[in-house]
């Protein structure tokens, strides 16, 4: 795991401008295969405990799981990572309105577009939707979040948003809120209820 996140790190250090040679370097002596390109570390969190859930160990398998940072920045790392530079196989999760940034990072580096999956909104949403706002409010209250999920709802915003886009908003309304509950909400789903892009997710993993 350390090796893995030295990797990961060489990786955003090359894409912020520094050097590649690390990036090489390690992803040669890990035998890494496949990088998989998240938005950001909610992302990250939900895919890392779906794979434990499921008996997958990414690492093991030369697999490493990436937060870009936003997915503006996927054509600068598809360019690095994919066939036009360290030649490994990229896989993307996206939300809906990030695929066109998608499929031209990949397009440019020469990726096949078949190893990107598109979350309907976002991931939030399908979690919500594939757990129901009643379960995500009992997770909401285990977490001591009732009050504040009750005093959002109140908002004058909200009054005229369904019950799930309430949820999905109130989500990311606390810095570091989104991260916890992508594990949180991903640890309470059934395996025969997993979204459909992250079960295409989960068999590149």
């Amino acid at each position: 795991m350390t090796d893995m996140r030295a990797f990961r790190d060489a990786i955003t250090g090359w894409a912020a401008g520094g050097p590649g040679g690390p990036a090489g370097e390690l992803a040669g002596r890990l035998r890494v295969r496949t990088v998989v390109l998240l938005e950001g570390p909610s992302d990250v969190a939900a895919v890392e405990v779906l794979a434990a859930r499921h008996g997958r160990d990414p690492e093991s398998r030369g697999v490493c799981v990436v937060s870009m940072g936003g997915a503006m920045n996927v054509g600068r790392f598809a360019g690095l990572l994919g066939p036009t530079g360290l030649g490994l196989r990229l896989v993307g999760l996206c939300d809906e309105g990030e695929q066109g940034f998608y499929q031209r990072g990949f397009e440019r580096a020469g990726e096949p577009l078949d190893g990107i999956f598109v979350c309907a909104a976002d991931l939030e949403d399908e979690l919500i939707r594939a757990l129901g706002v009643p379960r995500v409010v009992e997770i909401v209250r285990a977490e001591g979040d009732l009050p504040a999920w009750r005093i959002f709802v109140r908002q004058p915003a909200q009054q005229d948003r369904p019950p799930h886009r309430q949820m999905r908003r109130f989500l990311g309304t606390k810095k570091g809120r989104k991260i916890r509950y992508g594990r949180l909400l991903t640890e309470a789903l059934d395996p025969d209820r997993v979204p459909a892009p992250l079960q295409a997710l989960l068999r590149h993993l």
